[in-house]
């Protein structure tokens, strides 16, 4: 009697994403499922005490791959959320982070709730 192996989680037939899966750039966003996404931090928004804590941060690209120039259109850009927190250790503007999560399309822009991340660089203070 043979012993089968269990189904890897990057098995194509798993219907689950590879967990190590390559960065997907933030123009080429799917409509919605899991991404891992890398960029720096835009700005980030603080909500009133009164508020339901939440937290957010917007991702962008680095802008030295697009072209200069009056005309350039906005980079793409992602919104991610913390649900539950008024702040998250490390995640400041222009810092440089990669984040992975389930995508949700909104009103406005791409948005990851709740995502994992990993803090790749932070701007020191000058």
């Amino acid at each position: 009697m043979a012993l089968k192996s269990p189904r890897s989680a990057e098995s194509p037939d798993s219907g689950t994403a590879p967990a190590s899966g390559g960065i997907t750039p933030l123009g080429q966003l799917p409509d919605r499922g899991r991404v891992m996404c890398q960029g720096h931090i835009e700005s980030v928004t603080f909500v009133p005490a009164e508020r339901t804590a939440e937290f957010s941060a917007i991702l962008s690209e680095d802008d030295a791959a697009r072209p200069a120039g009056p005309g350039r259109a906005r980079p793409p850009r992602l919104r991610v959320v913390w649900l539950g927190r008024r702040r998250v250790p490390g995640i400041e503007a222009g810092a440089e982070i990669r984040v992975e999560g389930m995508l949700a399309r909104g009103k406005d822009m791409p948005t990851i709730f709740n995502p994992r991340y990993e803090i790749l660089s932070r701007q020191e203070n000058e």
